[in-house]
């Protein structure tokens, strides 16, 4: 297990809060099991209503530690599974809020597409760089967030790599709701509580019905994209862009 997840509650509410400020909320292996496995505890559990994923220090998440990232897949012995959040996040039945508290990279705007609310700080930014990294979109969003933002939009943010300010996300319908900093929690607290006093059994089914036509596809995307993400780890550009992130420079594409 990791101490970089945090698990609360806050009566009916789970809060699972990202807590490696120092490595800006950069997510390992490991902790990508932690909230996994906290999505299944709140999901089977009766007595959790919400659950609320948000970040400590002044970013949300940076996405994968390239670090760990490199690492693990440098093991020759190591397949390429899916990663256990992104199996499980599409599967979570009750109220999932996610509050951005700060910049969100990769997995970091990925996941947002998940959520049943999906709220940041004025201070957030959303960007996905997977191809700066010689990677393919993942976590569903290749098909994801051209539903939620159209094709121009998810162009512009999946294949140039451009970063959205908090109102730009507010704007296209990445969020759904926009909170000082020093308001953020509170609101966000307030949203998950109104959203757990709901009767179980018809939030349940009403998350199904809405997201009935997205899981006709869903899991087929996914693994597309879990196909050519693996074939990408093993490409030129990539191991280019892991020896520029060790060395601390630009990559160099050619």
């Amino acid at each position: 297990m990791t101490d970089h997840v945090k698990v609360e509650r806050d009566g009916k509410v789970m809060v699972v809060t990202l807590d490696r400020p120092d490595k800006k909320n950069a997510l390992t292996v490991a902790m990508y099991r932690k909230i996994a496995d906290s999505l299944i505890e709140a999901d089977n559990d009766p007595s959790v209503r919400a659950l609320v994923l948000t970040g400590t220090g002044d970013y949300f998440t940076a996405g994968n530690d390239l670090g760990d990232f490199a690492a693990v897949n440098a093991n020759p012995n190591q397949e390429r599974e899916l990663n256990p959040l992104i199996k499980e996040g599409p599967q979570f039945s009750k109220p999932l809020i996610i509050a951005a508290n700060g910049p969100a990279i990769g997995i970091g705007l990925t996941v947002m597409l998940q959520a049943d609310l999906a709220i940041a700080s004025e201070r957030a930014t959303f960007r996905a760089p997977f191809v700066n990294l010689g990677l393919v979109p993942e976590f569903g969003s290749s098909l994801l967030l051209t539903q939620f933002v159209g094709a121009a939009w998810a162009n512009d943010i999946l294949l140039a790599g451009r970063q959205l300010s908090a109102k730009e996300a507010l704007d296209i319908g990445l969020v759904t709701r926009i909170y000082s900093e020093a308001d953020l929690m509170t609101e966000t607290m307030k949203a998950a509580h109104a959203m757990a006093a709901c009767a179980p059994s018809a939030f349940k089914e009403s998350k199904a019905l809405i997201r009935a036509e997205r899981r006709k596809h869903l899991g087929e995307a996914i693994q597309a994209e879990l196909k050519t993400f693996t074939a990408q780890l093993k490409s030129d550009d990539f191991k280019e862009a892991m020896a520029a992130f060790s060395e601390k420079r630009p990559p160099n594409f050619g």
